[in-house]
């Protein structure tokens, strides 16, 4: 049995139960995880709440797509994993099939990379998805060159961090936009070449003014919404607008007539296009493991909740406060309320 986090219904963060669960043994080309800490992410409270792509195949339902663990056993045709690996996992799979919020988890072996000499359990949960994501859409989709302008909202997120520093990795230009003035600090220190504060500056000029007037080549949104149609405005001729995300949880226009049809590019983005090709994945992995081991590459972790909080680790992502990655830890509780990993 391990202790698994469970949801019987749709809603908020209350809906969550931590329930004991029997866990068999992996299937082919599955392996089972000792997990350890486990990476929160955006789509766990869509899926929780019933806004996500894909709904609940049925409840009770589970949740969790990324973590870090020991592998305990691996099933048949596994190959390349043995007992007593540090790995992690990476979101490639559906929530209905497979889920990480447990003590121990089975997943496919597929999902599952190599975690870094010197990388521990917290940061092994919590640097894949943010760097596979911005790798995917900018380097492997995009083909991102030194030169390039990037332009990127929720730049404080795990994800917009990551960006920053891939697109310093090869050379091109990240310009971040944050609501207030509260993260700017945080984000030129992360590396932005230069910080939009939309409450007080208009995106569409600061960013043209910042290009000479060219614009951006990409710009990578997780809010969507209305906005749109202004950061369509600053993608230079020929570039592309990335939409990885709805956090603005309103409707999406096409700006493209709008604005005279110009050469834009728009496309909406997954993690998942790169992370279930055995191939793409390969490479991804070698392009973020190459990043830590110089030190270009780092996890951010604003907090770290036990798994006895989860309820307060969904809520604390919810209000959006974070700068960086929320992880909750799995393990036997210490002194200040951590779990010891």
């Amino acid at each position: 049995m391990a202790r698994t986090v469970r949801f019987h219904e749709y809603g908020g963060a209350d809906v969550l139960r931590i329930e004991d669960v029997e866990v068999a043994a992996p299937g082919p080309g599955d392996v089972l995880i000792r997990v350890d800490a486990i990476g929160l992410n955006r789509a766990e409270v869509l899926f929780r709440g019933g806004h996500y792509i894909e709904g609940a195949r049925e409840f009770p339902a589970r949740l969790g797509a990324e973590a870090a663990g020991v592998v305990e056993a691996v099933g048949a045709g596994v190959t390349g994993f043995r007992v007593g690996d540090a790995v992690s996992v990476v979101p490639a799979f559906s929530m209905n099939d497979y889920a990480v919020y447990a003590e121990r988890a089975i997943v496919p072996a597929a999902a599952v990379v190599h975690r870094p000499e010197g990388l521990d359990a917290i940061a092994g949960a919590a640097v894949w998805m943010p760097y596979l994501t911005a790798y995917g859409a900018l380097v492997d989709v995009g083909g991102m060159r030194a030169g390039d302008t990037v332009v990127l909202t929720a730049a404080s997120s795990s994800v917009g961090l990551a960006a920053i520093r891939t697109a310093r990795r090869v050379g091109a230009v990240p310009i971040a936009t944050t609501r207030t003035e509260a993260k700017k600090d945080a984000l030129l220190k992360a590396g932005a070449a230069a910080v939009v504060v939309t409450e007080k500056e208009d995106v569409v000029e600061r960013v043209r003014a910042l290009t000479d007037g060219r614009g951006a080549e990409f710009v990578f949104d997780a809010v969507a919404g209305p906005g749109v149609a202004d950061l369509a405005k600053v993608v230079a001729p020929g570039g592309t607008l990335f939409l990885y995300g709805a956090l603005s949880g309103e409707v999406t226009p096409y700006p493209g007539f709008d604005l005279g049809m110009p050469a834009l590019n728009i496309r909406t983005y997954t993690l998942h296009e790169v992370t279930t090709v055995p191939e793409r994945l390969r490479r991804a992995e070698a392009f973020v493991a190459s990043g830590l081991r110089t030190g270009a590459f780092e996890p951010v972790v604003d907090r770290t909740f036990p798994l006895e909080d989860i309820a307060d680790a969904h809520r604390y992502l919810e209000a959006g406060r974070q700068v960086g990655k929320i992880v909750v830890t799995v393990g036997a509780r210490t002194d200040d309320g951590d779990a010891a990993v």
